[in-house]
């Protein structure tokens, strides 16, 4: 059997996890030990780690942590007391092998912690680029402490080999979260309205709103929040927003959002809605807006029109339905146009998601079944040199 710990700490982790957590759980030969950290816990944040429950897993064990701020300081805080946590789990699950996706400072103060115990990390979502975001850093640091990559494209599988990464131990499963598409069943104005108490009028559809701070860029968050919104505002579009994780200016969007849905009948907020719930609202939306992943990866398995706003995705590859603007009023306003133009969702409706199949979880699956965990050599890592090439040098 082999123990495998899978870190979540926030809800969009978790709803990209799910397809793989249940393969786990089905697996006769694994067991799941599934560690709940940060907004999980917060109810702030929408105590998501009731979902989880919800969904019938078992926090084997919680990491508490101080997300009470959002200034640097408060973050680099909290990524030291998230190594001590994760390390303290770690300590009392002995797990044969931990598994953590992304690029968020609590994921990767998870793998830092797994280092000292000498246990074999599993990274998914290396090798993308998100150059408005510090996440970059993050995601890359998890490349070279992980030991396997599960990759979404062939691109991002070079990447990782180029830094260094033995091609054997990189596998291209595409992007996770897409597996999620066979199993939700998506939910209708009614139930939506329901469950979340959110309204949606099929004759007015909505833009979905998910915004988080460009980290690189956090001091501006107010000032590309102003333009957003009054972009929204001008166009006469209803909106619903979703909050942002937390980040660094995070409380910023959220005072904002709150503010601006108190004066506007057009606009309503809701913290979190769940993959099913987003899910659900992507498929009756005219369009998404803000930043989020989920606009470049999942929105073109719906067909659905995004405005990309900004540097936070800068690097991924987009796909057609999506259209990138700067934070600028009257770019965001034309963008939206554009968007939810008859022409330009007609455009759409042969558009293919370049991010995989819906069958990542299996493939993940098949790789650690193959593998054996307790081999000491998988903790060592070497170097896998490419052919050289011509390169300054310093003088």
């Amino acid at each position: 059997m082999k123990k495998i710990a899978v870190v979540t700490v926030a809800r969009s982790d978790y709803g990209v996890y799910r397809p793989l957590l249940k393969q786990i759980v089905a697996a006769p030969d694994m067991t799941l030990s599934l560690i709940v950290a940060g907004m999980h816990l917060m109810p702030a944040f929408g105590h998501t780690i009731d979902e989880i429950l919800a969904d019938g897993f078992e926090a084997a064990a919680k990491v508490e942590l101080d997300l009470g701020a959002d200034s640097p300081s408060d973050i680099a805080h909290a990524m030291g007391q998230a190594t001590i946590g994760f390390a303290d789990a770690y300590a009392a699950l002995k797990p044969d092998l931990v598994l953590v996706l992304g690029d968020r400072f609590e994921m990767h103060a998870a793998t830092v912690a797994a280092v000292p115990f000498l246990i074999p990390v599993a990274h998914l979502d290396g090798g993308a680029l998100t150059l408005g975001a510090i996440d970059d850093a993050f995601r890359h640091s998890m490349t070279k402490l992980a030991h396997l990559h599960f990759v979404e494209t062939e691109a991002y599988a070079a990447r990782v080999i180029q830094m260094g990464e033995s091609p054997e131990r990189v596998f291209t499963v595409g992007a996770l979260g897409l597996d999620n598409l066979a199993a939700v069943q998506l939910l209708n104005a009614e139930q939506i309205a329901a469950g979340f108490k959110v309204t949606i009028d099929p004759a007015r559809p909505p833009l979905l709103v998910t915004f988080h701070p460009v980290t690189r860029e956090y001091q501006e968050t107010r000032v590309h929040m102003t333009a957003l919104l009054a972009a929204i505002q001008e166009s006469g579009h209803p909106a619903i927003f979703t909050y942002p994780n937390a980040d660094t200016g995070g409380r910023v969007i959220i005072e904002m959002i709150e503010d601006f849905v108190a004066k506007e009948p057009d606009a309503q907020a809701v913290p979190h809605l769940g993959t099913q719930g987003y899910f659900s609202v992507m498929a009756q939306a005219a369009a998404m807006l803000g930043n989020s992943s989920s606009g470049i990866i999942e929105a073109a398995s719906f067909k659905l029109p995004v405005v990309n706003i900004g540097r936070r995705q800068e690097g991924r590859f987009a796909p057609p339905n999506v259209l990138t603007v700067e934070t600028d009023e009257s770019e965001i306003l034309g963008a939206i146009a554009k968007a939810v133009s008859p022409q330009f969702r007609k455009s759409l409706r042969f558009i293919e998601n370049p991010y995989g199949d819906g069958h990542a979880a299996e493939r993940i699956i098949d790789a650690l079944r193959g593998l054996n965990v307790r081999d000491p050599d998988l903790i060592a890592k070497p170097f896998h040199d490419l052919p050289p090439a011509s390169r300054h040098r310093a003088r």
